[in-house]
């Protein structure tokens, strides 16, 4: 084939891959975007529910967890909106309820970072330097869970739209834990 058909193939393949609407995935999608999809809902959900008790007045929490819990919980919030919306697009189930952590704490879970009952009960009965302590070291074995998800999601996955996502997940947490693991000293 000649550079000139090479370039010809290359430049068809690329306005034809660009042809799709942004709401629709024209390269399809496959089970590992599914499985992430409906496995970070919940995870996201109960990174909210962490952040929601770090945002209680009455907690005591420090000033630099209390700023993270806001970005974590504006981040999240919309990132759960985009995951259903993938799903529903698919066709495929969207888990229900929030936090999604019965069940999922447990030893050889698929879905890794995610707290226990008992890890929860521990958080939402502290307060002060403690509670800080204790959520910031949750958070950082959560996030970790996250981009360990969004990491198998880039290696298997195939929805462009859903790759992304795994992408900023990646980033925008692993800077996260970066800063708390800066704050747990």
């Amino acid at each position: 084939m000649s550079p000139r058909h090479v370039l010809l193939t290359l430049a068809s393949a690329l306005l034809l891959a660009g042809c799709g609407s942004p709401n629709t995935s024209d390269e399809g999608h496959d089970g590992a975007d599914v499985t992430f999809a409906q496995q970070m809902i919940p995870h996201h959900e109960q990174a909210v529910e962490m952040s929601d008790l770090a945002l209680e007045p009455a907690r005591g929490a420090s000033a630099e967890v209390t700023d993270l819990a806001t970005r974590i919980r504006a981040a999240q919030k919309p990132e759960i909106e985009e995951l259903t919306g993938f799903l529903e697009g698919w066709g495929e189930d969207v888990p229900s309820g929030h936090g999604g952590h019965e069940g999922h704490g447990g030893a050889g879970h698929s879905m890794t970072g995610m707290m226990s009952e008992d890890q929860l009960s521990r958080l939402a009965d502290s307060d002060g330097a403690t509670f800080d302590r204790l959520w910031l070291e949750l958070m950082v074995e959560h996030h970790e869970g996250a981009v360990e998800m969004a990491r198998t999601e880039l290696a298997d996955g195939q929805d462009s739209r859903a790759k992304a996502l795994a992408r900023a997940i990646i980033d925008a947490q692993t800077a996260e834990i970066t800063q708390m693991k800066g704050l747990l000293g």
